[in-house]
């Protein structure tokens, strides 16, 4: 497989409402999509988003490294997709999102080509196809906001079907935010209730949060403390904590999973594409969380669309369970780029909404003209 031409896309898609984070306060969404076209006319797309704060990506930077990265792919043969890594680092040493993009992009031709969904391969590359249909998966909802619209927005979204919740913490003082996890805790009792504290928390005021009364009704809680504290932190905060321990922004790829796993430092990870360098790798993280009786959570950057949506999708159908659900982000956009947008049903996504060859979703070009970021235009390789 050639690739004769790529069309790079730096889009900025405003949010619904502004999401508050401990670290940050995002208004849009800034991400890059990439289309590829290969010999026989067939167009795959990719995406990774921008996350100064987890890759250190900025818009400019991604886009740099996207464009480098396609014009040293434009010279290769593209066969065997379990080849696809060694090829990007004979072309760019590191820059997971920039590879996560162009991965993404490779393998929505290749499935295309083979007339198999995504999450298909994934099975038939692993020895799973034997497994049953997957069971639709769980999406997670963020609350956020006064208490009062943290409060409406739980009735009303679990009235939807929602049963998977995250709720945001870090940018209050402590007492305020185990208020505000044990008022929505009982309210959400039952369901799977988890907080983010996007590294925010010290250790101290991490284990105060983890051994206290208002906190026993959490599934878990994930990046407390910052990703650079010792290894002996997390384990620490791991023996203290009465809760699981979930790991986001400290867990990139299989080297940190192993190194956390021999310490016996937490009990489930976050996994995005921008940060494992793809899906092939995600998948490969994935079922090392799962074979070592760890927790997992599927999520996407605040905020992807659907594209990005689907391809992190198709892990979680392949290895037909994910526990602490799927943290589908195109739901806080003004719009998708994408037709046929991924949609909750009842609080899950359905594989059926992926039943086409490839990826399973297209964008719109026409859409992803109208969300290019201002001051940025499309680039043509």
């Amino acid at each position: 497989m050639k690739i004769t031409q790529a069309t790079i896309y730096p889009l900025s898609i405003p949010l619904i409402e502004p999401i508050k984070m401990a670290r940050e306060f995002v208004r849009d969404a800034k991400t890059v999509l990439l289309c590829l076209r290969d010999e026989e006319g067939r167009t795959g797309w990719g995406e990774a988003s921008v996350a100064p704060l987890m890759t250190g990506e900025t818009l400019d930077s991604l886009l740099g490294s996207v464009k480098y990265l396609v014009e040293g792919a434009k010279s290769c043969e593209w066969g065997d997709p379990q080849d696809f890594a060694d090829n990007f680092s004979s072309i760019l040493y590191g820059n997971a999102s920039a590879k996560s993009c162009v991965e993404m992009a490779l393998l929505d031709l290749f499935t295309k080509r083979a007339s198999i969904p995504l999450w298909k391969y994934l099975r038939a590359e692993n020895n799973l196809s034997h497994l049953a249909d997957p069971k639709p998966i769980p999406l997670l909802r963020m609350l956020g906001g006064s208490p009062e619209k943290e409060v409406a927005d739980a009735k009303e979204y679990r009235a939807q079907g929602f049963k998977h919740w995250k709720i945001k913490i870090g940018s209050l003082s402590l007492g305020e935010d185990l208020k505000r996890v044990a008022m929505l805790s009982d309210l959400l009792a039952g369901d799977v209730i988890s907080v983010d504290a996007n590294c925010a928390l010290n250790l101290e005021d991490a284990i105060r949060f983890c051994e206290s009364d208002e906190v026993s009704k959490l599934s878990f809680a994930e990046q407390l403390i910052p990703a650079d504290l010792a290894l002996e932190d997390f384990v620490l905060l791991k023996q203290k904590s009465r809760i699981p321990i979930g790991l986001d922004e400290s867990i990139h790829g299989m080297s940190e999973i192993e190194e956390f796993i021999v310490a016996k430092a937490f009990d489930g990870a976050s996994l995005k594409l921008i940060k494992t360098g793809g899906v092939l790798q995600g998948f490969e993280a994935a079922q090392v969380l799962s074979a070592n009786n760890l927790k997992l959570n599927l999520a996407c950057k605040i905020a992807e669309t659907s594209l990005s949506g689907a391809a992190t999708a198709a892990i979680g159908f392949a290895l037909g369970e994910v526990p602490w659900g799927f943290s589908m982000s195109n739901q806080y956009l003004q719009f998708d780029i994408c037709d046929q947008a991924l949609k909750a049903n009842r609080g899950h996504l359905d594989f059926a909404q992926l039943a086409g060859s490839g990826i399973g979703i297209a964008p719109n070009e026409s859409r992803v003209k109208e969300a290019l970021a201002k001051g940025y235009s499309l680039i043509q390789c």
